[in-house]
């Protein structure tokens, strides 16, 4: 499946990637010393080793097909639109509260709600992508159903 990311979100996974793969030759030393000491069934460090290299591994396979299925997006044409699309900010109003709340969407793999960064799969990022400033959406969240109107589009 092909995932679209901006530049920076590439090069991100890419630098991970490198650090994941560096990691290799640490923990291959921790697995030789581990071995040194002795019965390897009762080995505990030796155990944790060989579990973290599996992780290790696992996540350089992820990021690899990350990056293989990756189609990087201009992030001028994707910001030059009057609709909610990759690497859009807004504005939305609750209307229930009235609060205000200023998002980015961006691809899954820069999504950061600490940041305010939603992806187009979160519920939020689903309801708004290619709508416009006035139109009101419903996002189903756990406390019930939201009602938000899109107030600006930067």
């Amino acid at each position: 499946m092909e995932a679209r990311v901006t530049k920076k979100a590439y090069e991100k996974m890419k630098a991970k990637l490198e650090e994941l793969k560096s990691r290799r030759q640490k923990i291959s030393k921790t697995i030789g010393e581990a071995r040194e000491h002795g019965d390897l069934r009762e080995n505990s460090a030796y155990h944790a080793a060989k579990d973290e290299q599996g992780l290790n591994e696992m996540r350089i396979r992820d990021l690899e097909a990350q990056l293989a299925s990756s189609v990087i997006i201009d992030d001028e044409a994707v910001t030059q639109s009057d609709v909610i699309s990759l690497n859009t900010t807004f504005k939305v109003k609750a209307l229930e509260s009235e609060r205000e709340y200023e998002y980015t969407l961006v691809p899954e793999i820069e999504a950061d709600v600490l940041e305010y960064k939603i992806s187009p799969s979160s519920p939020l990022g689903e309801a708004v992508i290619n709508c416009r400033v006035g139109d009101v959406v419903e996002v189903e969240a756990p406390m019930g159903l939201i009602k938000y109107q899109i107030i600006e589009i930067k």
